[in-house]
């Protein structure tokens, strides 16, 4: 995972189009001539929040090296943020932010009148950026530094709890707009891994978390504005069939449900990256808004595993099919933003080593996301893309006693050709 993000380059991650509709106007920083690009040097002030899945990996070195990644759960959070971005002759920006979060991420397991939740509470980031301006009015970057977080454990029975803090890394990939002369409009995929931490004592029980955030900063810039430096434009037409590929990362959380809803777990977790294929049509219906319609298909090795005694057990999302609409919106001479949404298909694949059990199953579900697309030239596009994914429940055979239904976070980055 950390070398997916780690490699990430500057076309990148998703955008909030619902903010963008409301604070994109007439005298928005990008001219139709895309002549000036933004100046994003200076201090800077945000507040936002995001979806997050956090994965847990446990481990048990005292009992043969058993090992589970793992617990998984998601949830929503707020962050308030401050920074500093410098731009270099060049055009790379070098710049520093820290980071403050409070969110409701959580894994929780129910049996009767008993629940018990891992939630990850609160924490902050400190990170360093590198960008450049991939559009008159469009920043992408790539980031990383140090994570701390705190997660609690927490139950029904008074008096049993146990929290603790972890410090890690993060990494990351972005994308900011320029929205008006101090209003900026910032997205962003982070992974963030922690060190691992002894829960019991003595070597018994050790959990290594990971999280995997997808965050909307909006930022007011006191030195925003447009640079005396300029980009030629790109008279891009939206019109036309397009084919693209993208890569990405993300994870995945099973609820489980046992014996009708007498034991819910949410859930089993899991995590990995993803390559997909995409093709479809774009019709530009004016100066503002685009529609059109897709059709990808992804390989992945999101996994979750069981290691022990020797063997393995795996739940793998292998294989999948989108067919998905678009709406999106020009914000600038050459970018768009959009939601999308619509049905997807996916395989999911449970097998053990030695090949003791194999099972494998199709689900149905509905996928929701937002992204943005960049032009480079009159043919090629650059696009990021956050997604949301649900499938129906699947019962093993089991006459109703054996549920899970996966939900599944992704972020893309890719690029398309126009005919």
């Amino acid at each position: 995972m950390k070398y997916f993000v780690a490699g990430a380059l500057s076309t990148i991650l998703m955008m909030s189009p619902a903010l963008a509709a409301d604070m994109v106007v007439e005298d928005a920083i990008a001219a139709p001539s895309g002549a000036n690009i933004y100046d994003w040097s200076g201090f800077h002030v945000g507040i936002g929040g995001g979806t997050s899945v956090a994965v847990h990996d446990l481990s048990t070195p005292a009992f043969g090296g058993a090992s589970f990644n793992g617990i998984g759960g998601d949830g929503l959070f707020g962050q308030v943020s401050a920074g500093y971005d410098f731009v270099f002759d060049n055009g790379f920006l070098l710049g520093a932010e820290v980071s403050g979060r409070y969110g409701d991420v959580k894994t929780k397991a129910s049996l009767g009148g008993l629940s018990a939740d891992l939630t990850a509470e609160y924490g902050f980031d400190a990170v360093a950026r590198l960008g450049y301006s991939v559009a008159p009015n469009v920043l992408g970057y790539v980031l990383g530094g140090y994570s701390w977080q705190r997660f609690d454990v927490s139950t029904s029975v008074p008096g049993i709890s146990y929290d603790w803090d972890d410090g890690g890394y993060v990494l990351g990939v972005g994308m900011e707009t320029a929205l008006r002369n101090n209003l900026t409009l910032k997205t962003e995929y982070r992974y963030a891994k922690y060190n691992s931490h002894d829960v019991l004592g003595g070597g018994l029980l050790f959990v290594d978390p990971s999280t995997h955030s997808f965050l909307t900063t909006l930022n007011y810039r006191f030195n925003g504005g447009p640079s005396s430096q300029t980009m030629a434009p790109v008279n891009y037409d939206w019109t036309g069939f397009k084919v693209g590929a993208s890569v990405g990362a993300g994870a995945l959380v099973h609820d489980v449900d046992v014996a009708g809803g007498g034991f819910n777990f949410n859930g089993i977790g899991g995590e990995g990256i993803f390559g997909d294929i995409n093709i479809g049509y774009d019709h530009q219906f004016n100066d503002r808004f685009v529609g059109g319609i897709q059709i990808a298909g992804r390989f992945s090795n999101m996994q979750t595993e069981l290691n022990v005694f020797g063997g393995s057990g795996d739940i793998t999302a292998d294989y999948g099919i989108d067919v998905l609409a678009r709406l999106g919106m020009l914000v600038g001479d050459r970018s768009m933003a959009y939601v999308i949404g619509g049905y997807s298909w996916q395989h999911f694949d449970l097998s053990t080593s030695p090949a003791i059990f194999s099972y494998d199953w199709d689900a149905n579900g509905f996928t929701v996301g937002t992204g943005l697309e960049v032009a480079f030239s009159q043919k090629i596009t650059g696009f990021t893309e956050y997604r949301y994914s649900r499938y129906e429940s699947e019962d093993f055979g089991s006459g109703g006693f054996l549920e899970a239904t996966p939900r599944m976070h992704t972020v893309r980055m890719g690029v398309k050709y126009k005919f």
